[in-house]
């Protein structure tokens, strides 16, 4: 399982429809509605300054919560849209849906790599070039993993590592259908900059060589 899922508190919001959304706006809140897992709706509200922090985070739409409501059982929700203000580009609404344990949804999940100090390409000053440190999978909201592992530990320099080449958790599937790149272990720059030194000259000695046999 994964760690401790982040917690997402709102309170209540009395009442509905446009009125009492502009209220909440006015005492710095924003409205929102909780809709899903065979429940009624609920109308809540969270602190303007709160939510903002937490779109600036990033991934919030892609982050599963754990709302909590007083009053109410603590529940997962997923986001699924944050209406904003049109000049501004403020949040002005939200809407959560709520999970079951076996509802299936998208979310990042962070990859460790492991063996690091004993890939041979590291041995030799190959650097570890990490192109996606987290990986988004579609998971079931109860059966969420830490991580998924890249175990490094036979990677020479050149070599690289696609989601292909990762074993996922089961029950885990990416959400690009493409074989992507996960990492890899590149030439260290000095020996990057030798082999285009050399690749230079050489093509400077045929070009050479081409003009002689012209002449």
């Amino acid at each position: 399982m994964a760690g401790e899922i982040p917690d997402l508190v709102a309170e209540e919001r009395a009442g509905t429809g446009k009125g009492a959304a502009r209220a909440a706006r006015r005492n710095g809140m924003v409205p929102g509605i909780v809709f899903g897992g065979e429940k009624d709706p609920l109308a809540i509200q969270l602190p303007f300054n709160v939510l903002l922090k937490k779109l600036k985070d990033g991934r919030f739409k892609s982050t599963l919560w754990n709302l909590k409501v007083e009053g109410h059982e603590d529940v997962r929700v997923i986001c699924r849209d944050v209406q904003r203000d049109v000049v501004k580009d403020l949040p002005t609404h939200l809407d959560l849906m709520r999970l079951r344990r076996t509802s299936k949804v998208a979310l990042f999940i962070p990859v460790e790599f492991i063996n690091e100090e004993t890939a041979p390409g590291i041995k030799k000053g190959g650097v570890l070039t990490v192109v996606r440190p987290e990986v988004e999978l579609v998971v079931t909201a109860g059966d969420i993993p830490e991580k998924i592992t890249v175990d490094l530990g036979s990677l020479n320099i050149g070599d690289i590592v696609h989601i292909n080449d990762v074993t996922l958790p089961e029950g885990t599937k990416a959400t690009i259908d493409r074989n992507f790149v996960i990492a890899n272990i590149s030439a260290p720059s000095g020996l990057a900059a030798s082999a285009d030194d050399e690749e230079e000259a050489t093509e400077t000695e045929v070009i050479n060589q081409k003009d002689e046999t012209a002449e």
